[in-house]
């Protein structure tokens, strides 16, 4: 297994995230070798959907996105609250201009919507929001993952064990 440990992967965080799409991944990162960190508004404790806590370990002022060799963006609700808190959506966009493996899933792709970032790229999303995605300037495709360069999308918690498989490889890319 590669030396992976000093790679971090910032799991972006607010209130009401879907507890799978943030809490899977954070504990795949870490099997894999990474060092998953929540960056949110604020320094505090978030709910999830269904009231389970994820503490932030640093607040969107506090993180540098060339600290991180990758971004997730879980769903939920939380990315409605992300996209309304400038910070998050310029982190975002620093990242995407540093080349950093931005991954999204379910609701996620809403950030890199606010981000600017999916225009002419293949992407993929709850169904709900396929219109949002593609205003966005993305092909929209409906599968599980969707890998365009250094962008990953997923649709929902059942494509988690295919998404976070490819944002791994994407990472070690």
């Amino acid at each position: 297994m590669p030396r992976r440990s000093a790679k971090r992967v910032a799991i972006l965080l607010e209130r009401d995230y879907q507890e799978m799409e943030a809490w899977y991944p954070y504990y795949r990162l870490q099997e894999a070798g990474f060092t998953p960190e929540f960056i949110a508004p604020e320094k505090k404790t978030y709910p999830g959907k269904s009231g389970y806590p994820a503490p932030a370990d640093r607040t969107f002022e506090e993180a540098r996105a060339e600290s991180y060799q990758g971004v997730l963006v879980p769903g939920g609700f939380a990315p409605d609250f992300l996209r309304r808190c400038p910070p998050s959506i310029e982190f975002v966009r620093q990242a995407h201009k540093m080349g950093k493996v931005i991954a999204a899933i379910c609701h996620g792709p809403w950030i890199l919507a606010s981000a600017n970032i999916l225009k002419g790229k293949k992407a993929t999303c709850f169904f709900a929001i396929a219109d949002d995605i593609k205003n966005a300037g993305a092909h929209y495709v409906d599968a599980e993952v969707v890998t365009d360069g250094r962008l990953v999308t997923s649709r929902k918690p059942e494509d988690l064990p295919a998404f976070c498989k490819a944002f791994i490889h994407a990472l070690d890319s």
